[in-house]
């Protein structure tokens, strides 16, 4: 019997021999190496990240992220039912990671000052950290309006993690109209020059790079104007390089709402430039219903990484749960494609990411990502049989500012659909959150097109409260679905739905 066991134990040894030098070694599971969209993200004390409009420094093997923590961006953490106008200043805030996943809070680098004093400002934002070689110094690079001016602010510290001393406030930017930027970023270039990508103020048509002074970044050079829009302002400037190629991408003029990722590139960082596009995908959902912020560049033992990183500025519009949107990009030759996920999974090391399990495949299924109310919403299609469109967005949602609705004062049947491909086969579940009136001759959520029969759950009964639907078992095997709500209704009949999700088992 013993040798048995000892023969049986040689079998699996030999196997996993065979196995390693066949195959290699099993990859091991990084733990905690998930990124989850619209949620709040908490840091590994389990507090509340705040850190908007801000950007990335990597020291050594640690990433440091910047960021402005603001007034109202607490109100809309602890009630996140309405947005608010709180723009005024608490912090800039320092959080390091070693995988981009996990953040530790490493304090507060700024703290709002006295009344009045350089750090009561009526604003600060749009940031960024980059560190001098020479004078050893790590420097922030602000948009500022305050006690010491209007304009581009400049603190200095020893040490990645702060305090940062206040410096300077240069009030103008030569060769840019109206002299001062509006959104900025701060790049730094592989030969270690770094650069401030921005819009002008006060219109915001045009986009400059500037060189910041090598000696020790504490002057903007002369501009180079690198694109002017003829169809409205740019805003939410930011720069990333991948294989050689320079892109600036940015937002429409919307303030603090979701807009198109818009794309110019070139080989060199002063231009010329290529016409200005919009960044495949991201008119799908707006950007995961966020604006431009920065970008990552993940450089990994076996790949590189670009991660789009959104502001979702929900405090501020109402755009639903989170303030931090970040997705991995693709490229189609030259073009980067942005990747709507919601979550996925990041191996900094190794610089590669992947779809990761819980993944919600539909576009906009809050529908935050627009700003007014609309009867075709980004990323639905409608059906209807009336002149007047029973679909339409409407406010308040279940979360954020907006849901779905079905109503008219005629009898009506409508439907409100979105056809989703690149499905990756297997077993999924569909789930929404409705209210109802009732009373309707046909109400029901559906899915189709997926490879088997229509799926569909009736919601034409009185649903005063909330109700999550769920549909499960849905086989695909066809690679797409479509999933939508259908109704054919009386008159005054009504329902909202909101939180749309499609998951793969």
């Amino acid at each position: 019997m013993k040798k048995d066991r000892l023969f049986i134990m040689f079998q699996w040894a030999l196997v996993v021999l065979v196995t390693v030098f066949a195959f290699g070694p099993l990859p091991a599971k990084a733990a905690g190496a998930t990124i989850t969209n619209d949620v709040f993200w908490k840091d590994t004390a389990g507090n509340p990240i705040y850190s908007q409009g801000g950007n990335i420094l990597k020291v050594g093997n640690t990433y440091y992220w910047y960021g402005v923590k603001y007034n109202g961006a607490v109100t809309y953490y602890n009630n996140p039912s309405a947005k608010n106008s709180d723009t005024s200043f608490a912090a800039v805030t320092c959080y390091s990671s070693t995988d981009l996943v996990n953040w530790t809070f490493r304090g507060n680098v700024i703290a709002a000052g006295a009344e009045r004093t350089t750090w009561d400002p009526d604003w600060l934002g749009r940031l960024g950290v980059v560190y001098n070689t020479n004078t050893q110094k790590y420097v922030l690079i602000t948009q500022y309006a305050g006690p010491e001016g209007n304009g581009v602010a400049f603190a200095t510290s020893s040490t990645p993690t702060g305090t940062f001393a206040f410096h300077h406030v240069q009030t103008s930017i030569t060769n840019v109209v109206n002299n001062l930027p509006g959104d900025q970023s701060t790049f730094v270039d592989d030969n270690g020059k770094a650069y401030l990508v921005f819009s002008n103020a006060n219109g915001r048509s045009r986009t400059y790079v500037s060189e910041l002074r090598a000696s020790d970044y504490l002057n903007i050079e002369p501009a180079t104007q690198v694109f002017q829009s003829t169809s409205g302002g740019r805003e939410g400037n930011a720069m990333f390089k991948y294989n050689g190629r320079y892109y600036i991408a940015s937002s429409d003029l919307h303030g603090w709402n979701a807009s198109h990722a818009y794309v110019i590139s070139s080989t060199s960082i002063t231009g010329p430039y290529s016409a200005e596009s919009i960044m495949a995908n991201s008119e799908k959902d707006y950007s995961h219903v966020s604006q431009t912020g920065f970008f990552v560049h993940v450089q990994g033992s076996t790949g590189t990484t670009i991660l789009f990183a959104g502001d979702r500025w929900s405090d501020f519009a109402g755009n639903g749960l989170g303030y931090n949107q970040w997705m991995p990009l693709s490229f189609n030759g030259t073009e980067p494609v942005l990747n709507s996920l919601s979550k996925f999974n990041l191996d900094a090391a190794a610089g590669t990411w992947s779809v990761a399990a819980g993944n919600n495949y539909i576009m906009n299924p809050s529908y935050e990502a627009d700003r007014i109310t609309l009867n075709t919403l980004t990323g639905w299609s409608n059906w209807k049989n009336t002149t007047s469109d029973p679909n339409s967005n409407i406010s308040p949602g279940r979360t954020g500012r907006y849901s779905m609705t079905q109503y008219s004062d005629t009898a009506y049947s409508a439907s409100m659909y979105q056809n989703i491909s690149g499905l990756p086969n297997g077993i999924y579940t569909l789930k929404a959150w409705v209210k109802s009136g009732g009373g309707q001759q046909v109400a029901q959520i559906f899915v189709k097109n997926y490879g088997g029969a229509e799926k569909n759950a009736a919601v034409n009964t009185a649903m005063n409260n909330w109700t999550e639907i769920t549909i499960p078992n849905i086989a695909v095997t066809n690679g797409s679905a479509q999933v939508g709500i259908y109704s054919v209704a009386n008159a005054g009949n009504w329902l909202r739905i909101d939180d749309w999700s499609l998951t793969k088992n």
